[in-house]
């Protein structure tokens, strides 16, 4: 991967680190919007937009993939290539199983036949050999000359005419090679391979475990490659996607519209609390904080249907949230059932240390999966609400203290129920208040130092909420790190279209 080594950025890219990890938006609309410097790579090209053909496309598309890549082998640090075989039922994994087993049958009748044919065999050693060299390190020259010497097709071609290959002493050469080239894991498959006697089966194997040794090999060079990666990730991303921009012109089309969608919502909200007359959106445009905007338009993130597209600038971190997504929308109904059960039985449990806890834990199973399609969360609901009426009755009844009348117990589990209807005030309450808190946390100017208080209402999921959070603001800084200069150039050009260059810093607001 062309990586770079320059850890220093333009000035768009300083601009935007510290517009966006600062308080002060004055400096940001100040420098980021009215500065036309630009450097390629890091800054978003100006040209104009051109026909794309298809090699372009292509080029671009191999861009995206080494960026994807990049991008997750540094930031997940659980990344790694696995084996995994094709489902028995699957037609891919049936027509694999129906060659694989043509070719190993065809081999066998071959080296059953008197005299042996060993032409297929000799191609086997030969990929087997070019396998071995491959997993060798450079200066490894002993090693290879015996790979090569023991392996050489052209020599086993000539005792094959003569019928006098050694191919179970071939083979056990190749076991012994793969025991000193494999990782500690595969050594047991090693001796698995020395207990084989069938020759069909013991070649069909070797390459099973080469197989296996090949992903060793790529997980061991992920492993090496991650902290250069990350020493580098910004740099790197910013330039990968400069390239993409210049193969395809539209790359940022979904970027610009989720800003300007982040616009229009600040202009409305503007509009809602000022009492101005017609017009006030046009003069509260440049008074809106570009850092504003972008923060609100990363909170959409969070309640973003991801079976839409979703801004190309954030492609590489879209599974990441989605699962916090999906995350905090199980929170949001844990801290529903707690406060619904806290209002209606409250007195009941006021003595009851960590009941709270106690009501997440009966709740928190029965949630499990709620992202999945077949998930019936009304069933949950009406099983927490079962759950928890048996739990408050258990303390009731261990302080000798009257249990719930079944009036009270089917309007508690009906209100926990009624969380799944759309617009549910409590569930409303919740989210308005989840938002919040992940709004403050992107105001900090260090997350890591401290965590904004939790709002009312949220305490009973405060440790998972601040575990969230900060897997969250950890991904919006790292993408303002590397796409900073590219929004500034959107919001430049929707915040402040008709300002010219050199005269806008006077006329933009400091605020």
């Amino acid at each position: 991967m062309p990586l770079s080594d320059d850890q220093n950025s333009d000035s768009d890219s300083s601009r935007l680190s510290e517009s966006t990890a600062s308080s002060s938006d004055s400096e940001y609309s100040r420098q980021s919007f009215n500065s036309d410097s630009s450097s390629k790579p890091s800054s978003p090209a100006s040209s104009p937009p051109k026909m794309v053909t298809f090699d372009e496309l292509m080029a671009a598309a191999r861009n995206l993939t080494d960026l994807t890549l990049a991008h997750e082998i540094a930031v997940n640090a659980n990344f790694c290539i696995k084996h995994e075989d094709l489902p028995q039922n699957s037609l891919v994994g049936t027509v694999k199983r129906i060659v694989h087993k043509a070719f190993w049958d065809h081999l066998e009748s071959e080296l059953n036949e008197d005299p042996p044919e060993y032409e297929h065999a000799i191609k086997l050693f030969e990929e087997i050999k070019e396998i071995l060299l491959s997993f060798l390190t450079p200066g490894a020259n002993r090693i290879q000359n015996q790979i090569c010497e023991v392996l050489d097709t052209d020599l086993i071609r000539q005792q094959a005419e003569h019928n006098a290959v050694d191919i179970h002493g071939l083979a056990n050469y190749i076991i012994n090679t793969m025991g000193k080239l494999c990782a500690p894991i595969r050594d047991n498959d090693i001796k698995q391979l020395k207990a084989t006697d069938n020759i069909v089966e013991l070649l069909r194997q070797i390459f099973h475990v080469l197989d296996l040794m090949k992903m060793d090999m790529a997980n061991y060079t992920i492993q090496c490659l991650r902290p250069y990666l990350q020493r580098n990730l910004v740099d790197y991303e910013r330039t990968k996607f400069q390239e993409i921009l210049e193969e395809t012109p539209s790359a940022l089309d979904l970027t610009t519209e989720w800003i300007k969608e982040s616009i229009e919502d600040e202009l409305s909200s503007i509009s809602d609390e000022s009492s101005s007359s017609s017009g006030a959106d046009h003069s509260s445009k440049s008074n809106i904080s570009p850092t504003l905007v972008l923060n609100n338009g990363y909170l959409k993130l969070l309640q973003w249907d991801y079976h839409k597209t979703i801004p190309e600038t954030l492609i590489t971190d879209e599974v990441r949230l989605q699962e916090l997504r999906e995350k905090l929308n199980q929170l949001k109904i844990i801290a529903c059932v707690c406060l619904i059960t806290n209002n209606m039985v409250g007195a009941a449990i006021v003595d009851v240390p960590d009941f709270a806890d106690q009501l997440k834990r009966v709740s928190v199973p029965l949630l499990e999966g709620m992202n999945k399609k077949t998930f019936d969360l009304k069933e949950a609901l009406n099983a927490i609400g079962v759950q928890i009426c048996s739990k408050v009755n258990g303390s009731l009844s261990e302080r000798g203290l009257p249990t719930l009348s079944a009036e009270t117990q089917n309007n508690l589990m009906g209100q926990i129920a009624s969380i799944v209807e759309e617009n549910n005030p409590v569930c409303s309450l919740i989210d308005k208040r989840i938002q919040l808190f992940m709004k403050s946390l992107l105001a900090l100017p260090s997350f890591q130092k401290c965590m904004p208080a939790v709002p009312g209402g949220l305490s009973v999921i405060q440790t998972e909420m601040e575990f969230v959070g900060s897997q969250y603001a950890s991904i919006v800084n790292f993408n303002k790190q590397v796409y900073g200069p590219f929004y500034a150039n959107i919001l430049r050009k929707l915040l402040f279209p008709e300002a010219p260059i050199g005269k806008t810093e006077t006329e933009a607001p400091t605020n």
